[in-house]
């Protein structure tokens, strides 16, 4: 694949870029392959978000600068060799690729250092973002001089904040592009509430929701969580036999060929039926889930569809007995977080979660710091929403036999909980149910096709 969308589009978007950011050198280290066990066995290639957003080349190897005082745009690599043309076949010279994305100027890998030096000679800033892959981190120390130490504090926040303001609003193209990759993973989740059943390994359903993303022309946003043990909330582990009686959470979402993300979570009974103790917490996680899309609109901020989730989810407890006592005053203590100890939501985009690469701080919470209490400090959004925003709603309910123990031995958050009564839902496991969000000028759209998550449409899906 080469560019992703019309060379104008990216013309555009550096130009803006340009302005928000006013002078100084912006550098982009585009992402290389990555060696599994030893140097030609690779990883599926995976360009940088940021790069793939401003120059749109999904091409391992490349660098590039726009150099904002002297109104210049380089891409920097290296013409396929003969060599890489026995093994991959005819490719485009890099000045072709250059051109697909309105870039008018190529120059070597090699150039890259010596056009760094001679700006850093004359005292210009050189802008770049926090590297998240070590080889990055060397190209920084090795092209800019920082040591690794010092490394950090010279990442550029101006930088950080123009990219963060452009890359939050989603265009109708990026808008079209993430509506395809939510309906593959509607398709994924579908298919592997077709096939579960008692008897199974939790890996031939991860398998399954594999195959669809992979059979679309894309791939997995992230690695798939596939399990019975749906209270661990990034499990991995997908070793286990399923019976009758387990409740199975998937957290599944495809990439593109374009790398735009969809991340659904679904939960259901192994058996084909929700118990009635499984009915009674999947009808609370419902209601929660529910009332925080409620809340969704240009101008509210994200936090506050947060707690009306939660606020839904003490009610909710307490209307089962597990807890008890004033529900604002749980919520203010973070007792529910026993129960739900992350958080409603995340941003989605080029990045299942989108624009992390570039902190938290920054993408999250608009430089503000974020809580330190237990639960509320997990969540990724507490932002203003705007128009063109794209996130995930996706509150749960966890009974983490560990987090219980901890809990009631220190007799932490006592006068909101039921300990005595949770003890009899320890080994419950837990409940997700996710979808994507759109932010439109007067209130959300829920991307994808419609897939509904009640109990009757759950059960009928299964096979019986």
């Amino acid at each position: 694949m080469q560019s992703i969308f019309n060379a104008r589009l990216y013309i555009e978007r550096r130009e803006k870029l340009k302005k928000k950011v006013g002078s100084g050198v912006l550098l982009f280290l585009g992402n290389e392959l990555s060696p599994m066990n030893y140097t030609d066995n690779i990883y599926p290639f995976r360009q940088d978000s940021n790069f793939l957003y401003f120059f749109g080349l999904n091409i391992p190897s490349l660098s590039a600068i726009i150099d904002i005082d002297n109104d210049k745009q380089i891409l920097f690599g290296n013409d396929p060799s003969i060599d890489s043309v026995v093994w991959t076949g005819s490719l485009p010279s890099l000045e072709e690729n250059a051109l697909s994305v309105g870039i008018l100027q190529t120059s070597s890998r090699e150039r890259l250092f010596s056009y760094l030096s001679d700006a850093i000679s004359k005292n210009r800033k050189i802008h770049y973002l926090p590297p998240y892959r070590p080889e990055n981190r060397f190209k920084i120390h090795n092209l800019l001089k920082y040591s690794f130490d010092e490394m950090d504090n010279h990442i550029s926040v101006e930088f950080i904040k123009a990219i963060i303001s452009q890359r939050e609003i989603k265009s109708s193209e990026e808008i079209d592009e993430i509506e395809r990759a939510v309906n593959i993973s509607i398709d994924m989740h579908i298919a592997a509430l077709k096939i579960a059943r008692p008897g199974m390994l939790e890996k031939e359903i991860a398998a399954e929701a594999q195959r669809i993303a992979l059979s679309s022309g894309g791939g997995l946003a992230f690695p798939i969580i596939a399990t019975k043990n749906g209270q661990t909330l990034h499990n991995y582990y997908q070793g286990n036999t399923i019976t009758t009686g387990d409740l199975f959470l998937l957290d599944a979402g495809a990439q593109t060929e374009m790398c735009y993300c969809g991340d659904l979570s679904s939960t259901f009974p192994v058996s084909g039926k929700f118990s009635q103790k499984q009915k009674e917490i999947y009808l609370i996680t419902q209601n929660a889930h529910r009332q925080a899309i409620a809340m969704l609109k240009p101008g509210i901020n994200f936090m506050d569809a947060h707690f009306a989730a939660c606020k839904e989810i003490i009610e909710g407890l307490k209307n089962i007995g597990l807890m008890k006592g004033d529900t604002e005053e749980a919520l203010r203590a973070g007792a529910h977080a026993l129960f739900f100890p992350c958080g409603t939501g995340h941003m989605m985009g080029l990045d299942v979660h989108d624009m992390e690469d570039l902190g938290e701080k920054w993408v999250g919470y608009q430089g503000n710091e974020r809580s330190t209490q237990f639960g509320l400090k997990s969540l990724r959004l507490a932002k203003e929403l705007k128009p063109g925003f794209v996130f995930t709603i996706e509150p749960g309910i966890y009974f983490i036999p560990e987090l219980i123990d901890l809990w009631k031995s220190k007799n932490t958050n006592e006068q909101f909980l039921n300990f005595n009564r949770i003890e009899q839902y320890r080994s419950f496991g837990g409940i997700r149910n996710e979808e994507n969000i759109l932010i439109t000028s007067n209130g959300y759209k829920k991307l994808g096709r419609p897939f509904y998550k009640d109990i009757e449409t759950i059960e009928s899906l299964m096979v019986k």
